[in-house]
């Protein structure tokens, strides 16, 4: 597990997916540390998923998105993640945040957003 004051990586072997909870706006090595320790799990655990839970926080950068588009898609694809969740808040606040991100993510995975973890697990369950 990685624990940081911006956001907890763990594995939820039940649904295989890595499970990364953004706690507040971070960038630069803070931003990348985690989502490149989610990917080494990715690549321990055949087909994991990917669930990003940002009720708590997430906000694009410039230079982080590119790295997203750059390095994590990438390492992310190769590990064989099919599907990429955003838990986000009913109000949904970070709406334009996330479809930043989601137009060049869909040209990689299934990008679902949902309200919940136990949301993710029954989309999962029913696949």
């Amino acid at each position: 597990m990685y624990q940081s004051e911006f956001c907890n990586v763990s594995y939820i072997q039940e649904i295989n997916v890595v499970y990364v909870e953004w706690k507040k706006f971070c960038c630069d090595k803070n931003y990348r540390e985690p989502l490149l320790y989610a990917i080494n799990i990715m690549k321990a655990n055949a087909n994991c998923h990917y669930v990003a839970d940002t009720r708590k926080g997430f906000e694009n950068e410039e230079a982080d998105t590119q790295w997203v588009f750059n390095e994590f898609i990438p390492l992310a694809a190769a590990a064989g993640c099919k599907y990429i969740f955003f838990i986000i808040n009913p109000d949904n606040s970070l709406k334009e945040e996330l479809e930043g991100q989601s137009v060049e993510l869909n040209k990689f995975f299934r990008v679902i957003a949902c309200y919940s973890l136990d949301e993710v697990k029954q989309i999962l369950g029913n696949q």
